[in-house]
């Protein structure tokens, strides 16, 4: 055995060893590490109540002695941090359904006119197919006869020449007799015989027979009104002859000074380069004004005076009675480049009427986008237009109604455009057409085709809001001198003087056009003002202190997980293996020598170093030194 002698050390090198010592431990502790954690979530929540600048958080530390208010506390404030997370919500469920503002301006500048498509409301005899209708006519005045009796009045020349075109006539009667016009007994009187004394004529309805191909499913095409029953299967068959016609639709036997007998803009007189000219099946020739987009007509002043002024012909002459129930003209307004839906938005001139017609021009201008299903140009629009204008909502659903018509009935609509590839719907070669036309537009009423669906409003559109004053024109002691001038002017013999002419006014009211637009209702940046203002109202804080929130939370994520690998680590040391051989055990050493005597305590100190990261997870009140007797 050996011993170990150590000499005693003076008391003042010992303290000021001491000193030094402590000094340097505090400079270890206050030195701060790149990262600093916190040891436990009690220390990091305490340091974030005592530090933050959110209020009410301070009364979580400062309380923390009373229990009662401590929890008080505690629940007041999660309460207002839900109640402030709940407006959130609120506010950003507002922003992502994207609002908008609607803006009226009201502007004055001289106005652009309109374009006005004007009708005889008088379906025109085409010389080309004039024997086919006098045909139907025979057959119709036949149907009439058999059904109420009535003895239609027909031109004697019909009557002459009937005989001779029997034969002709066979192919037609065939066809009408596949469609016949016949009465039904209403609903609630089926179970009665045809010559019950309680059932009258105006007990039956009236409609006619539509069939498929096969006969096997048929079903009636009722009207309440025998009128309407009448003209509506009378158009069916008018409009197959017209079919069967392949430039029925180019023909163009217009006689414009026979029903324009005065024209006037601005002062100026009209001529033939200020109009064009179609043919519509229902309402006649129809001619455009003011559609000729190189050399468009504009306002100078508002006024009667300063507008369009016309004097039409409202008397009908080798007309087809069937189809037109009404005498004067027919009459609309609308946007250059957009078709007239005289069936839309016309409305009738009265005979020996002076129609006025003031306008408003007014334009929507809607935002696209997530703002609203509006479209720019109808390209983004699942429908062919077949119409050569611009997109407008009215084009996209003829369109798609035309085109689900030739996909379903192997044929097109006469009164819609004719698709690439298509013909349009004819007996002779689609028997069953008819079956399938108003089988199909039932179901375009009640949207199964989905055309409505499908159609966006334009983004863009502009509208004119019309009001109409009339008066009698012309007056009855003018009438004599404006009637003998118009007929030497125009070499017409007028036989209804009342009902012969009709005068039509077309003029803006005033300058002034409104303009309904729209904006954001709500920006990122009315999104971040009235998030701050829930967010002072509720804990008086400022963006700083959101900053401080989530710095809380990083900081608790960082936490966790070197918890987290702290906790996996033991997991791991629970079994350790037995130790080296040559492995240096203090404990060992000291159990082989019991008996040193040890008169003097001398201390070895351990200087342990660490991560940065991990200085501030060792418990503060940890000694340093280790003692070794």
């Amino acid at each position: 055995g050996g011993s170990v002698k150590t000499g005693k050390m003076p008391e003042g090198e010992k303290t000021r060893q001491c000193k030094q010592e402590e000094e340097q431990r505090q400079k270890e502790e206050e030195r701060e590490g790149l990262i600093e954690f916190y040891s436990s979530y009690q220390e990091l929540f305490q340091f974030f109540c005592s530090n933050t600048t959110i209020h009410g958080a301070i009364r979580l530390v400062c309380s923390k002695k009373n229990k009662m208010k401590t929890a008080f506390w505690s629940v007041l404030f999660f309460l207002t941090f839900g109640l402030m997370y709940w407006q959130f919500g609120i506010l950003y469920r507002e922003y992502f359904s994207y609002p908008v503002n609607l803006n009226l301006n009201l502007n004055s500048d001289r106005l652009t006119f309109p374009a006005v498509t004007l009708c005889t409301l008088n379906p025109y005899r085409y010389s080309a197919i004039r024997k086919k209708l006098d045909e139907l006519d025979q057959i119709t005045h036949q149907t009439l006869l058999d059904l109420y009796d009535y003895n239609m009045s027909l031109a004697r020349s019909d009557w002459s020449t009937l005989s001779m075109r029997k034969r002709s006539s066979r192919s037609l009667l065939h066809h009408v007799q596949r469609h016949p016009l016949r009465r039904q007994k209403r609903d609630n009187l089926v179970n009665l015989p045809e010559n019950s004394p309680s059932v009258d004529k105006n007990d039956w309805k009236i409609g006619f027979v539509l069939c498929s191909e096969n006969n096997k499913d048929c079903f009636h095409q009722a009207y309440s009104s025998g009128v309407d029953a009448v003209r509506e299967w009378y158009s069916f068959h008018y409009i197959n002859i017209l079919a069967q016609m392949p430039d029925a639709k180019a023909l163009d036997e217009s006689d414009f000074e026979n029903f324009i007998y005065a024209c006037r803009f601005n002062e100026a007189t009209c001529d033939k380069a200020n109009y064009t000219h179609f043919h519509h099946p229902l309402y006649g020739n129809c001619y455009t004004f003011n559609d000729n987009s190189s050399s468009l007509w504009t306002s100078s002043l508002p006024g009667i005076n300063n507008g369009l002024s016309l004097v039409v012909r409202t008397e009908q002459n080798d007309f087809i009675p069937l189809l037109s129930t009404v005498t004067g003209a027919r009459v609309m307004v609308h946007d250059q480049n957009e078709p007239a839906f005289m069936d839309d938005g016309g409305f009738n001139v009265r005979p020996g009427i002076e129609t006025s017609i003031s306008m408003r021009k007014e334009m929507t201008v809607r935002l696209g986008g997530s703002y609203s299903d509006c479209t720019e140009d109808g390209s983004d629009v699942p429908v062919q237009n077949l119409y050569s204008s611009r997109y407008t909502e009215q084009v996209c659903i003829r369109s798609c109604f035309q085109l689900n018509m030739v996909e379903r009935c192997g044929c097109a609509y006469y009164f819609y455009p004719l698709p690439t590839g298509a013909e349009y719907c004819d007996y002779t070669k689609h028997v069953a057409w008819g079956y399938c036309y108003y089988k199909l537009q039932a179901e375009f009423k009640a949207d199964v085709l989905g055309c409505f669906h499908k159609c966006r409003k334009p983004c863009k559109m502009t509208q004119y809001q019309l009001s109409a004053g009339y008066s009698r024109w012309p007056s009855a002691v003018s009438e004599d001198w404006v009637f003998y001038m118009l007929s030497q002017q125009n070499k017409y013999n007028i036989t209804s003087k009342r009902n012969g002419v009709a005068k039509v006014n077309i003029f803006f009211e005033e300058w002034n056009y409104k303009t309904n637009g729209e904006s954001p209702a709500f920006t990122v940046v009315t999104l971040l003002s009235q998030l701050g203002n829930q967010w002072s109202l509720w804990f008086g804080s400022s963006v700083l202190s959101v900053m401080e929130l989530a710095e809380l939370i990083l900081d608790f994520v960082a936490i966790t997980f070197i918890l987290a690998v702290r906790w996996f680590r033991s997991r791991q040391k629970l079994s350790p293996p037995g130790p080296p051989a040559n492995s240096h055990d203090n404990t060992a050493f000291q159990d082989e020598v019991p008996g040193l005597s040890a008169p003097h305590r001398f201390t070895v100190e351990a200087v342990v170093t660490t991560l940065p990261s991990y200085n501030s997870l060792e418990p503060r009140g940890l000694s340093r030194d280790g003692e070794v007797g």
